[in-house]
């Protein structure tokens, strides 16, 4: 019992997970769009807004500024969203395409590659494995500004289909929700430092316990997407091969930023992990359902995003207490050879 409480103890982020997943799918119409919770009003809103003044309120305004010119790091995360991401699942597609798989899933796949990185999650879990959490907000703001423009353009460049999207009513919803509560939280960190670091606030805590309401939300909708008409078959395949998909980016991004020549750091690391193999739900959706309005297989075009954007999260946080117990045997290693140096 002793075990059983210490395990829940350390790892009760990750218990929380199994524990909101299990209550969507007895509950689903709960956390559903339209439901109690209202997800499209509080969690649209709401909670990406406390999520970006949390990490304005806890972040020091020296890591920031230093994050900003941390242009390597900017490049690659920018540079493997919108250009190697769309490029390796255009080749896995073509190699696909003369298989038994669904065409509609496969051109969805090609949709999926195209999106922007998540206003949200990316961030928890940078600051949740104590990465470098400024760096995951200025990608994660600036990649989510880049796709209102960029997201359409490859869609139309690789997939082929009419784009009209209401840029102003996105560039507005980001503006309020990402970075005035930034903002608003420097300035009141600026203000009231001193008092900050003499009373701490659990500010991790509170953005993984807004990032589960998250995983809860999403997972009501998965749950309750009826209108996709695919058949077992396929649906089960589908989730296989992203599960696969999103394993090997994770794990071919953690390769190439941990080679010695590129000289990144393993807070930057983990930051460019969940950033670049992140792909935006709020944001995705919007804009499939603008771009392919009137098209008869849009609900099973969404369904590759569906899957991916939960999934993304759950494999989230089964490598959170993986990559903090990395980056504190890297540490220790560094101590180690310094120490003999």
């Amino acid at each position: 019992m002793i075990i059983v409480a210490q395990f829940i103890r350390t790892n009760w982020f990750l218990c929380g997970i199994l524990i909101v997943i299990c209550f969507a799918s007895i509950a689903p119409s709960i956390g559903a769009r339209g439901g109690i919770l209202r997800p499209e009003i509080t969690v649209k809103f709401f909670a990406v807004a406390i999520i970006f003044f949390n990490s304005g309120i806890s972040l020091r305004s020296e890591d920031l500024r230093r994050a900003l010119v941390q242009f390597k790091v900017h490049f690659f995360i920018q540079g493997w969203t919108f250009i190697v991401f769309p490029s390796l699942i255009y080749l896995l597609v073509s190699l696909m395409n003369d298989g038994p798989f669904d065409k509609l899933l496969l051109q969805g796949l090609l949709v999926l590659g195209c999106m922007p990185p998540p206003v949200s999650s990316a961030v928890i879990l940078t600051k949740t494995v104590s990465g470098n959490e400024a760096a995951a907000i200025f990608n994660s703001a600036v990649g989510s500004f880049l796709g209102i423009f960029i997201t359409p353009s490859l869609i139309l460049l690789i997939v082929g289909s009419a784009v009209d999207v209401p840029v102003t009513s996105i560039f507005l919803q980001l503006s309020l929700t990402v970075v005035l509560p930034l903002c608003l939280g420097q300035a009141i960190r600026r203000r009231h430092r001193m008092w900050l670091e003499r009373n701490p606030i659990p500010f991790g805590t509170i953005g993984s316990a807004i990032l589960l309401l998250i995983i809860y939300t999403t997972f009501c909708d998965t749950f309750l997407q009826t209108d996709t008409h695919l058949d077992f078959l396929s649906l089960i395949s589908i989730v296989f091969l992203i599960v696969i998909l999103q394993c090997a980016l994770l794990g071919l991004i953690f390769f190439i930023t941990t080679q010695p020549w590129l000289d990144f750091h393993p807070t930057d690391t983990t930051a460019m992990m969940f950033c670049s193999s992140h792909k935006s739900l709020t944001l995705g959706i919007p804009i499939i359902k603008i771009v392919f309005s009137g098209d008869p297989g849009l609900s099973v075009i969404t369904v590759p995003l569906l899957v991916y954007h939960p999934t993304q999260i759950l494999l989230g946080g089964i490598m959170v207490p993986l990559l903090k117990e990395w980056m504190y045997s890297v540490g220790r290693n560094r101590y180690t050879m310094a120490k003999h140096v």
